[in-house]
């Protein structure tokens, strides 16, 4: 069971946060997300949830106003730069050590070890495999204290458009710049999707994507969701059978690079819908 934001004092609460903001995702993902939470994590916990839309948000979420941050968001960048919002040296009612989750994540095990590696002052950072020769973080799941990013948001404000055109990615501002450096955790802990969930071309064809071994949490960067893998896209305009996505084959984009567009297809994910649910 969650409890009362009265205990957070106790450094055995465990603080699990997440941010939503604008349209592109609603009340249920928060709700799905809590209720993966709370049945992977040995309590006692608490899961607060940043917003600026309350609607239809279940009560056990504990639901604080947006973190202020007065400028301008980059433009035209592949970042989620409004997570800088959490880089302050105040963050709602928190105190201590957070773990930051994206919405859109599947959780298939336990939490707790992610509370338990390192040291309680570091920022730690899931391993990204998008780019191997380069050690870079993932920030659809990290660790850190408050206030403990206070000098990423000053420099970020001072030119956040520069710095997004510089990083791209917020996730590699914050590897490079973040106070003191940052940890990642074990790379098996949280598992990039398309890289490490889906089938080699061509099993895709005859077989689900799995679960890696040693997987706690599932990432979907790119606009590939939860919701297109369990009706069996790649993206929203995918097509959901072998059938109709080879015949695209034919078509001038898909015929420069065929055998990309043969490994961009997977079946039906029925194993996500057993995890993401309220």
């Amino acid at each position: 069971m969650p409890i009362d934001s009265s205990a957070a004092d106790n450094k055995n609460v465990k603080q699990i946060i997440c941010i939503k903001w604008g349209t592109k995702y609603g009340a249920d993902y928060a709700n799905k997300l809590y209720g993966m939470v709370s049945r992977n994590i040995t309590p006692p916990f608490r899961f607060v949830c940043f917003t600026d839309d309350t609607t239809d948000v279940r009560p056990e979420i504990e639901c604080q106003e947006l973190p202020p941050l007065d400028v301008t968001m980059p433009t035209n960048t592949l970042g989620k730069w409004p997570k800088s919002r959490l880089w302050g040296e105040k963050l709602g009612d928190l105190t201590g050590t957070v773990l930051f989750v994206d919405l859109d994540v599947i959780i298939v095990d336990s939490l707790d070890p992610f509370f338990e590696y390192g040291e309680p002052d570091d920022v730690i950072l899931s391993y990204n495999p998008s780019n191997p020769l380069e050690r870079l973080g993932q920030t659809s799941c990290f660790r850190f204290q408050v206030g403990s990013l206070v000098s990423l948001q000053e420099t970020f404000k001072a030119d956040p458009q520069g710095i997004a055109d510089e990083y791209r990615f917020e996730q590699r501002f914050v590897t490079r710049n973040a106070p003191g450096g940052v940890k990642l955790f074990p790379k098996a802990w949280v598992a990039h999707f398309r890289r490490k969930c889906r089938q080699p071309f061509p099993l895709n064809y005859i077989k689900e994507p799995k679960i890696p071994k040693g997987a706690r949490i599932v990432i979907f960067p790119g606009d590939l969701y939860p919701t297109h893998a369990i009706e069996g896209r790649y993206n929203k305009n995918a097509a959901n059978n072998a059938k109709d996505h080879l015949k695209r084959l034919t078509e001038p984009k898909n015929l420069k690079r065929p055998l990309r567009h043969l490994r961009h297809f997977i079946l039906p994910v029925g194993w996500i819908e057993k995890y993401w649910k309220e």
